[in-house]
């Protein structure tokens, strides 16, 4: 899997003046936030959306659930999915991923995704104090299910001064 870097366009609904913003400034945001809302299509169309832990790795968004949980029973069916974060302001950068998710099968995956999420969501995994303690060995034993976002199209929305709508666009995996 390849860390390829999307191609990058400026939307229609920017200010005159905007810039696109880069790959790498979005990236940043995907690294920085803690909270995501993912949003999955129920059986019968209705949509569904919760907030999660995510983390870029593996060359897509990665996030973690039961075998039982709504979102996980939503992506067996229709696999395609949508995450989001970025400020609740109308200053700062917002961004979203559209992709496909699938479930990371091999162990070594499991256990470089596993390392990723620790190093950015630290002693919340990895204390015993902590919230999600003990997760990673649960995902690495494939007792939890990982998923990972292979990204098709992604946003960057730019918010005061200058609006901007930035579009990333992966090639066909």
């Amino acid at each position: 899997m390849s860390d390829g870097e999307p191609d990058v366009e400026l939307g229609p609904y920017s200010s005159p003046d905007a810039r696109a913003t880069p790959w790498a400034a979005a990236l940043a945001v995907l690294g920085e936030a803690e909270v995501f809302w993912l949003s999955t299509v129920r059986p019968d169309g209705r949509p569904h959306v919760t907030p999660l832990l995510a983390a870029w790795s593996l060359g897509g968004m990665c996030f973690t659930t039961g075998d039982q949980e709504r979102k996980a029973r939503n992506l067996e069916r229709n696999p395609r999915c949508v995450l989001t974060t970025g400020t609740n302001a109308l200053t700062g950068l917002d961004v979203v991923i559209e992709g496909v998710a699938s479930v990371v099968a091999e162990r070594s995956e499991r256990e470089q995704a596993v390392a990723d999420f620790e190093r950015k969501y630290g002693p919340h995994l990895t204390s015993p104090e902590g919230v999600w303690y003990r997760l990673g060995e649960a995902v690495v034993a494939g007792d939890v299910r990982l998923y990972r976002v292979a990204p098709t199209v992604g946003f960057a929305f730019g918010k005061l001064p200058k609006s901007s709508e930035t579009r990333y666009t992966w090639p066909c995996r």
